[in-house]
This record gives structure tokens, sequence and C-alpha cells, in this order.
């Protein structure tokens, strides 16, 4: 990959690698098993400044590449789904704020969340709205100057503990995105335990019940919450869940490489079994597609080109699948062992389950990229037709 990479891509990666096998893979397994973030692994993660990695550097961040920010995601990924998870929704909310917000509110919020003073999570799902957004039901009401949030969120990435929140209600005009701050009185949280995976992200189940929510927090205008707030973080947020699935591919390659050599049965370490290359062989594969994926979608995400959307979710549904299958195949190679707490394994396959479900499910993007797929072929055609048009009204006359 180093050849793909500018020589300040690749010493970021560096240093990237080395700060999560020091300070994050040493808790991924505690804290899997704990069920939750410890506030020293996050300040860890706030101290290096990549918080705010991607925040433009007027507003305090380093201002880096997509690419830069997709390695950071798949080394944070290989190391701990958690926290990668941590970096995602919290790049999320603040690339919304960098699109989307005035300048009083960037010049208020942007800082902030690029030194990790504070974190910020992303609250648009609820009980019956998922992947279809726009069918959130929490109600925002005009009350003088400002809102009235009520309302229940579900499944909200760092909900239990993030300092500022983006929700997306429903207002008279559609769906719009307010920003809303721990402690405003009406908020109540409440940690999700037992999830098959990313077990230490902090899930919550956020309540609003008569929240007061200030004029000036208005993100966007109203009735654009979805199509253009939530639209353009979710977009980002896919782009980094591919990399963190990459981050997985790569922990399932090692586990698999290390425990394959060291296990012996039948008189022969099991990496001499045939089907056991096979498994190698075909998670090595994976992780290198994916890995090219996830490069292109970050090289055209810099470039502005339109072709990044479809880069993205291609990026996302090829990694995300495949993680699934690379840590089937490390739980099969470690057998028992793989079904047990004493192994990366079974973190890995509740982990990879879960990036095929969030961010756009596997089947959403199936349907999406089926799309790009008619669109690509339509414009392929359309010259070859104007070609023969052109040749009828010459012959016409």
């Amino acid at each position: 990959m180093n050849g793909l990479l500018t020589d300040d891509q690749r010493s970021a990666l560096e240093e990237f690698r080395a700060f999560a096998d020091a300070e994050i893979a040493p808790h991924a397994d505690p804290a899997h098993r704990a069920q939750r973030t410890e506030p020293a692994v996050v300040k860890a993660l706030a101290d290096t400044g990549w918080m705010g990695l991607a925040i433009p550097a007027e507003y305090g961040g380093l201002g880096r590449d997509a690419v830069q920010l997709g390695l950071l995601a798949g080394e944070l990924g290989r190391a701990c789904s958690s926290i990668r998870s941590l970096l995602t929704v919290h790049t999320m909310v603040a690339h919304a704020i960098g699109r989307w917000g005035s300048r009083e509110q960037r010049e208020r919020w942007l800082p902030r969340l690029a030194t990790g003073e504070l974190t910020a999570a992303l609250a648009v799902s609820e009980p019956g709205a998922g992947s279809d957004m726009a069918a959130v039901a929490t109600a925002l009401t005009r009350e003088g100057e400002g809102w009235r949030l009520d309302g229940h969120k579900k499944w909200i990435t760092y909900g239990e503990t993030a300092d500022l929140l983006l929700v997306v209600g429903r207002s008279a005009e559609g769906p719009t995105a307010v920003l809303v701050e721990r402690g405003t009185p009406g908020l109540r949280t409440a940690l999700i335990t037992d999830l098959i995976g990313i077990r230490a992200s902090m899930t919550a189940d956020v309540w609003f019940d008569g929240c007061a929510v200030p004029g000036e927090n208005l993100l966007g205008r109203p009735g654009l919450g979805v199509s253009h707030v939530a639209g353009a973080a979710l977009d980002l947020g896919r782009y980094t869940v591919a990399w963190g699935s990459v981050g997985i591919l790569d922990a399932c390659l090692a586990a698999s490489v290390d425990y394959a050599g060291r296990r012996e049965a039948f008189g022969a370490p099991i990496k001499e079994h045939q089907l056991v290359r096979r498994m190698v062989s075909t998670m090595y594969a994976d992780r290198q597609a994916a890995r090219l994926l996830c490069l292109e979608a970050g090289r055209l995400r810099d470039a502005r080109d339109p072709g990044a959307l479809a880069a993205a979710s291609t990026a996302k549904y090829f990694a995300s699948t495949a993680a699934v299958r690379a840590a089937s195949d490390t739980v099969q190679i470690h057998g028992a062992n793989g079904c047990g707490p004493d192994y990366p394994a079974q973190r890995l396959l509740g982990d990879a389950k879960v990036m095929e479900v969030i961010e756009g499910s596997t089947q959403l993007h199936q349907t999406g990229l089926a799309e790009y797929a008619f669109q690509e072929s339509a414009r392929a055609r359309r010259p070859h037709a104007d070609a023969v048009t052109a040749d009828a009204v010459r012959r016409d006359r």
C-alpha cells in the first residue's frame, strides 16, 4: 500500500499504527467485557489532536485529507472498533457543523471538538426510524425564539457520554437538525448493554422531555435535517466505517495467521491444512481489495469528485461484508477457542456484524449500487445514441 500513499500519508499511518498498538489495542478486550470505554482512553486519543484530524486548521483542527482520516479509522478499527466508532460519530458531527453551520456555530463548537474538550454524537435513529431517516418522529416545536424537543432516540453511539448531540427531529417544515448540549433540562440517557458488537461504544437510548433548544442551535434550515445535514454526516460516516472494516480484516488476518502457525492438529500446524489456507487466502485478498476501494474513495473525496458517493458506498458494502466473512473464518480457525473470551475472534465477529448494519445496511447499499450501475450504463449508451441520431440527421439533409 505504501506506493499508493504520499510521504505525509505514510508518515501519518506509522503514527496511527504505533498509537493504536500502544494505547488502544491493550484495552480492547477488557472494554468489550466491561461494555464501556474508559475516559482515559478517550483522553489519550484527544491528546493526540486526532479528534480534530479532519477539522479545518482555522477552527483549531489539523485539516488533514480524507485519506489520512481513513487511515486513522482503519488503525483504530484494527485495534478496537468501539474507539473507531467514537472517531466516526465525533467526526460526522464536526463535519456537519463545518458544512452547514453558521460562522458563529463553527467558531463556538469546532475548536472544542477539535481538541476533544467536547465529544459529539449523532442522534437520528429511533425505535421506528433507522435506515429510513425521513421517518423520524421526535417532535421539534417552535417555542418563542427557540424550539421545544420531545421524543426518543435509540442506538445512539456514544450517546451515554457525548457532550454535544446533533439531533434530527420533525418540525412543521419536515426533518430538522438542532444541536443539544449535555445537561439540557429534560435530556435523559440510558446505556444499552449486551450488544452483539462494538460493546464498549457507550450506545444509548436518549429521551427528550420538553428540552428547550436555543434558536441559535438550529443547524441548517428547517426541513433540511435529513437531506442535507444528516446526509452529509452519514456520507462521511460511511467512509470511516468502510475503513474501520478494513481494520477488522487486518485484525482477523493477523489473529488467524498467528493462531494457525502455533496450533497443531493431526501432527502438523493447522496452517498446513488446505482448507485453513483457503480461509486465510480469502481474508488476505479481501483485505487487499477493501483497502484499495477505500483508498480510491478517499482520493475521490479529496478531489471533490462527484463519484465519491458511489465509491464510498462501494467500499463500505464490500469491506463490511468481507469483514463478516473474515471474522466468521477467524472463529472457525480458532475452533472452540474462537467461541470463548480468551481470544479476540469472538469480539471481531460481533464487531464485524455491526458494520453490515450501521451507516446504511448491506441491503440498502445493494439497492443503491444497482442504481449506480444502471446510471453508468445509461451514460455509456448516451454518446452512442447521440452519434446515431446525428448521423441520421445528416442523412436526412
